[in-house]
């Protein structure tokens, strides 16, 4: 099963939820899919969603799937990437109304290039990210060790 979030932002992120759709529909996603859809006015044809869930709900929805595609939060990032699943990351952007700036796009590219996720910067991309996601390992949370907060204090140091 493939979980799809969006976050609780007050911004709507529908050309995700679209994109999951079209996917759906021409077949490139052949697993169910489950998501939490959010403040969008968007409403999916072919996958289950409601617009929140709350938080037993969401981890166990977390606990279920073999993969996560999430916007940029790095909270959702960091419970997935705990939780052993494949993460592919499509961060809100401030250019379509999506956030306020673009930190989920940086915070995407640093996780990145450590190797935790699968970086997926525009949703037109987001078969190919599939592809890559699937076939290929990505790097373990290291647990009770500073390698991943390191990795998020250089972004936040960034900013």
């Amino acid at each position: 099963m493939i979980f799809v979030t969006v976050g609780s932002q007050k911004f709507p992120f529908d050309r995700l939820l679209r994109k999951v759709d079209e996917l759906l529909q021409a077949g490139v996603i052949r697993e169910e899919v489950v998501a939490q859809i959010g403040a969008g006015s968007y409403r999916p044809r072919y996958f289950d969603s409601r617009p929140f869930y709350d938080k037993e709900d969401f981890e166990a929805l977390l606990d279920r799937c073999g993969m996560v595609i999430t916007h940029g939060g790095a909270g959702t990032i960091a419970s997935a990437i705990k939780r052993r699943k494949k993460v592919i990351v499509v961060p809100r952007l401030a250019r379509y109304g999506e956030h306020v700036d673009d930190h989920q796009l940086q915070l995407m590219e640093a996780l990145g290039k450590e190797g935790y996720l699968c970086p997926c910067p525009e949703v037109d991309l987001l078969a190919q990210a599939l592809e890559e996601a699937r076939a290929r390992a990505y790097r373990e949370y290291p647990s009770n060790t500073v390698v991943f907060a390191a990795s998020v204090a250089e972004y936040i140091d960034s900013l």
